[in-house]
């Protein structure tokens, strides 16, 4: 039971540590007004671009993380943090009007347990999907706003099973939100926003 519980406490320091490090490059890509799509998780694609880039921990080298990304097409990442692919065309289920084929992929992508962090070079914000539902956007003009990230991480590790809000259609540029933080609305159901309320500012 000792090592189970360890293990589990080492997955989630993984997935802290990826999503803080996907929050960081996406802010320094944001700010450039440029674009990128990361996709944590299983995901069917095709490359876009010969992978002359070995497999490597993105937590570890952030920089090289961020020049993959600027390359067309998405960064595919596992569990563990380790970059897969980049240059990669993820086939879309949908499209939206007004939005280019980065965020219909990047929908397409956001299914089952995957994170989807879309940095979009229009509005220069950061949005993270879950289950198919944008959970989190943060603004890259933000004055301080990285001082924030270490806590949006903490909200997407709270964001389990059915506590994310159903936005419907709106997914990509929804009206309902809360700012928690300087620069970042939490998207979701009102218990879910409660419960986060109640747990930061105790």
């Amino acid at each position: 039971m000792f090592f189970y519980k360890m293990a589990r406490k080492d997955k989630k320091d993984i997935q802290e540590k990826v999503q803080e490090t996907l929050i960081q490059v996406g802010l320094r890509i944001a700010k450039r007004g440029e674009g990128a799509l990361f996709v944590v998780g299983d995901v069917k694609y095709k490359l876009l671009v010969n992978q002359s880039v070995p497999p490597f921990n993105i937590v570890d080298n952030p920089k090289l993380l961020e020049s993959l990304a600027l390359i067309d097409g998405a960064v595919i990442i596992n569990n563990k943090g380790v970059m897969q692919a980049y240059g990669a065309m993820i086939k879309s289920t949908r499209t939206f009007k007004n939005f280019g084929t980065r965020h219909s992929a990047a929908w397409s992508a956001a299914k089952k347990d995957n994170l989807v962090v879309i940095v979009s070079e229009e509005d220069k914000k950061v949005k993270i999907l879950k289950k198919g539902k944008m959970v989190m956007q943060i603004d890259a003009l933000q004055k301080g706003v990285e001082k924030s990230v270490s806590g949006a991480v903490d909200i997407l590790e709270s964001i389990g099973a059915g506590t994310i809000g159903t936005i419907g259609t709106g997914i990509l540029a929804p009206a309902l939100g809360i700012t928690l933080l300087p620069g970042i609305i939490v998207f979701g159901s009102a218990y879910y926003l409660g419960k986060i309320l109640t747990k930061r500012f105790k």
